[in-house]
């Protein structure tokens, strides 16, 4: 489990005064506990609510990130890509481009979709085989080439 190895790891940056990882930690930690709460008293998450979770605090930094970058606030931007960093560590790796686009054409051949208006089938079906190794965005894009 996720949350098991955050607690570990926001002990070793406090010791490590390592303010910047520790930052990181505790939105990770804070996300999880939310969705604990959310879900009902004592309920557990299994990891892959707990991947969605690390992939939701990503987004939101990464959009922040590019909003502080228009406005020229390179201090802010820094601070949101330094938490996507450690957030990072915790989501499994990301595949390549070509990696998901091979995936999705043997998806596009199992369900002989051959047209964009089909591009819901394959999304469902690609959704779920490249949950957490590719980010929803993408994954659309190459759907809709391949389609289109």
């Amino acid at each position: 489990m996720i949350s098991t190895t955050i607690d570990q790891e926001i002990k070793q940056a406090m010791l490590a005064k390592d303010q910047v990882k520790l930052r990181g930690l505790r939105a990770i930690k804070a996300a999880i506990l939310l969705a604990k709460t959310e879900k009902g008293q004592g309920e557990e998450l299994n990891e892959d609510a707990e991947i969605k979770i690390l992939q939701k605090l990503v987004k939101q930094r990464k959009e922040s990130a590019d909003i502080y970058e228009s406005q020229g606030r390179e201090d802010l931007r820094q601070v949101e890509q330094e938490e996507i960093d450690v957030i990072a560590q915790f989501l499994p790796k990301q595949l390549e481009r070509a990696e998901i686009e091979a995936i999705i054409e043997k998806i596009i051949g199992e369900t002989g979709a051959s047209s964009v208006k089909e591009m819901g089938k394959v999304m469902g079906l690609a959704n779920k085989e490249l949950a957490g190794k590719a980010e929803g965005k993408l994954i659309g894009e190459i759907v809709k080439s391949k389609l289109g």
